[in-house]
């Protein structure tokens, strides 16, 4: 199953908030970022101070691949070695309008979560790669109102 965000989405635990949800709209990626995106028009649950996309202040979130997928190489054919192995990167990218000082102007936050997929792995060994989507999702979110509390206070 491709990525196919549904809204609205569930928000996770954060210091200060409670039940948040964010309603998405379909949107179009930037030039040179292609790949799924969407736009926070809304949000539920208690989340004071927190704003939806608008021109001057982005909420988005977008998903990219690598523009041309790689597949493995051939092995050499004295050695049988692979000694070049390209990897496939997948992107999460969350661009939020911050304000940085009360009557400054709005700067935009990038969070993003990387993952590089050697080729070959996605048919060699396909459930060693979900454990690992599924663990570090599951991280995450467990740690969620950690790592807003790290980006915070710097406490970790």
């Amino acid at each position: 199953m491709s990525i196919a965000w549904t809204s609205p989405i569930t928000g996770s635990a954060q210091t200060g908030f409670t039940s948040p949800t964010y309603t998405t709209v379909a949107d179009t990626a930037p030039a040179g970022n292609p790949g799924k995106q969407v736009a926070v028009t809304a949000i539920g649950g208690t989340q004071a101070g927190v704003t939806v996309h608008s021109v001057a202040s982005p909420f988005t979130l977008n998903f990219t691949r690598s523009s041309t997928l790689k597949v493995l190489g051939s092995p050499n054919p004295v050695t049988g070695v692979i000694t070049q192995i390209p990897s496939n990167t997948y992107k999460l990218i969350v661009r939020k309008g911050v304000t940085v000082l009360a009557g400054q102007a709005i700067k935009v936050m990038n969070w993003t979560l990387t993952s590089d997929v050697p080729a070959g792995a996605d048919t060699a060994d396909a459930p060693n790669i979900r454990a690992a989507y599924s663990c570090g999702i599951g991280a995450l979110m467990q740690q969620s109102a950690g790592a807003g509390d790290l980006a915070i206070n710097g406490v970790l």
